[in-house]
C-alpha cells in the first residue's frame, strides 16, 4: 500500500490548490491526490460561470471576504505566470427599481468595509457604460473579471506532478478508516494510507467528513444553476459582466449577463434543488440522494421559509420564457431566440439543520483529517488563498511534526 504524507479528496480547483501551496512551502512533503473521475475539474470547477469575483458582496470580516480579496491576486499572477486566459473587465451591479436601491447602499458599504473599488452612479453613467441594460442606479466595479477556471484546474494539476506527487483519477473514496498515526482511504485503483488527509471532495464533502468521525450539522444540498449561451451576434448587448441586486436572504447572485474569456455572452444561472448531487439536468434523478435531501430537516425548514422562492426559480428552470423575464429585467431588448445551448453547474451548498444556509466557507478537522465542507462561490477565485490558509492553519504543525520526526536518527 502507498503511503504519502498527505492525500487530498478531491481534484477541483480547491483540492489542486491546496495541493500547489502545500507542496510549494513543503517540499519534501509526499503528496496525492485522489479525484473520482477520469479528469480532474470535472464537476463545479468547470461547470460556473468563470467569473473572478471582487468580493463586494460578502460579509466584512468573513472568510469568503478575506480570501476573495486575496485570493483574487493570487488568482491573476497564477494566470500572468501559466499564460492561463483572463480579462478584468470590470461589473456593474444594477438596481431595477427603486426598491432595490437600499439594497445597492448596503453592497456599496459592503465593498468599502471590503477594500473593493466601487463607484456608485446613475442611470445616465449606466448608460454610458452598458447602453443596453436598464436600471435606476448601480455599483461599477473595475475589479471584476472572467477566466478559464478549468484552465487554472490544469495548470495547478501540472505543476503539482512537476515536483514528483501523484494525481490518481478514477479513484472515487470507498471508506476511511482513521488510527491515531494514519489515515486509510479505499479507492476502486486500491487503497492509499498517508499522515493526514484533506477532504476537498465539494459535493460529496459532508458524506466524506462524516466517514472521518466528524461531528457535523450540516449536509450538502445541491443547488443545479442553468445558463444559456447567447447566439454570437447579441455579443455586444453587453461588454462588463452585468449583476442584478441580489436578494439579501438567499445566497445566490440572480440571472446576470457573463461575457467569456472565449468570446461568448451568457446569461444565468437559475438556482434550483438538484435532484441528485450531480444532476445536473432536470431527469437527473438520483432517488436515494433526493430521499436524503427531501427527508433533511434543514431542507424541510428552508423550503417552508422559501418555498415561494424555489417555486419562481423551478418554474424559471422549466419555462424559456419566464427565464427569459429574468434576463430582461436587466437587459429589456433580449429577445427568445438570442437564448440558445443551455447548460448547467450544480453548486455544494451546505445547509444545517436548522434550516439556514452556510454563508461562508466552512473547514473544521479532526486528529487526522481536515474537511473542506463548505466552499461555494466565490471559491474558484479565492482557491489559492484557501489553499494557503489550509497549510497555514491547518496543515503546518502536522508537518512540522513530522518533519521533525524524520530529522531524529534512528537508533537502532
Amino acid at each position: 500500500m502507498p503511503t504519502y504524507d498527505v492525500a487530498i479528496i478531491g481534484g477541483g480547483i480547491v483540492g489542486l490548490a491546496t495541493a500547489y501551496r502545500l507542496t510549494e512551502q513543503y517540499s519534501d512533503t509526499s503528496v496525492v491526490i485522489l479525484e473520482k473521475e477520469d479528469r480532474v475539474a470535472a464537476h463545479q470547477t468547470s461547470h460556473n460561470s468563470g467569473v473572478i469575483h471582487s468580493g463586494i458582496f460578502y460579509e466584512p470580516g468573513s472568510l469568503k471576504a478575506e480570501n476573495c480579496r486575496t485570493g483574487k491576486r493570487a488568482l491573476i499572477d497564477f494566470c500572468e505566470r501559466e499564460g492561463v486566459d483572463y480579462e478584468m473587465c470590470g461589473k456593474v451591479v444594477v438596481a431595477t427599481d427603486e426598491s432595490e436601491v437600499p439594497e445597492l447602499e448596503r453592497i456599496e458599504a459592503k465593498g468599502r468595509q471590503n477594500q473593493v473599488d466601487c463607484t456608485r452612479i446613475g442611470p445616465e453613467r449606466l448608460h454610458e457604460l452598458e447602453p443596453h441594460v436598464r436600471g435606476v442606479a448601480g455599483l461599477r466595479v473595475p475589479a471584476a473579471g472572467i477566466v478559464d477556471y478549468e484552465a487554472v484546474a490544469k495548470a495547478l494539476a501540472t505543476r503539482v506532478k512537476e515536483q514528483g506527487h501523484s494525481v490518481r483519477t478514477g479513484a472515487a473514496v470507498r471508506d476511511l478508516h482513521v488510527t491515531p498515526s494514519h489515515v486509510t482511504i479505499e479507492t476502486p485503483t486500491g487503497a492509499v494510507q498517508a499522515r493526514h488527509t484533506v477532504n476537498c471532495a465539494g459535493l460529496y464533502a459532508d458524506r466524506i467528513a462524516a466517514m472521518s468521525g466528524q461531528d457535523l450539522n450540516t449536509k450538502i444540498v445541491p443547488f443545479r444553476g442553468e445558463y444559456y449561451e447567447l447566439v454570437p451576434e447579441r455579443r455586444s448587448l453587453c461588454q462588463r459582466l452585468v449583476y442584478p441586486v441580489p436578494d439579501p436572504a438567499f445566497p445566490f447572485l440572480g440571472v446576470h449577463f457573463t461575457p467569456t474569456v472565449d468570446g461568448r455572452l451568457e446569461c444565468g444561472p437559475t438556482a434550483v434543488l438538484a435532484f441528485a448531487r450531480e444532476g445536473y439536468g432536470l431527469t437527473d434523478i438520483d432517488w436515494a440522494e433526493l430521499r436524503e435531501i427531501l427527508t433533511y430537516p434543514g431542507f424541510q425548514k428552508l423550503s417552508a421559509r422559501h418555498w415561494q422562492k424555489g417555486l419562481r426559480e423551478l418554474l424559471q428552470s422549466m419555462s424559456k420564457r419566464i427565464y427569459l423575464r429574468a434576463a430582461r429585467n436587466l437587459i429589456p431588448e433580449v429577445q427568445l431566440d438570442d437564448f440558445t445551448a443551455p447548460w448547467a453547474g450544480v453548486r455544494a451548498q451546505a445547509l444545517r439543520r436548522d434550516g439556514t444556509l452556510v454563508d461562508d466557507f466552512l473547514i473544521r478537522e479532526t486528529d487526522r483529517v481536515v474537511n473542506v465542507i463548505n466552499a461555494a462561490s466565490p471559491a474558484a477565485t479565492s482557491a489559492l488563498n484557501i489553499g494557503a490558509l489550509i497549510v497555514e492553519n491547518h496543515l503546518a504543525d502536522r508537518l512540522s511534526d513530522l518533519q521533525a520526526s524524520a530529522a531524529v536518527p534512528d537508533e537502532g
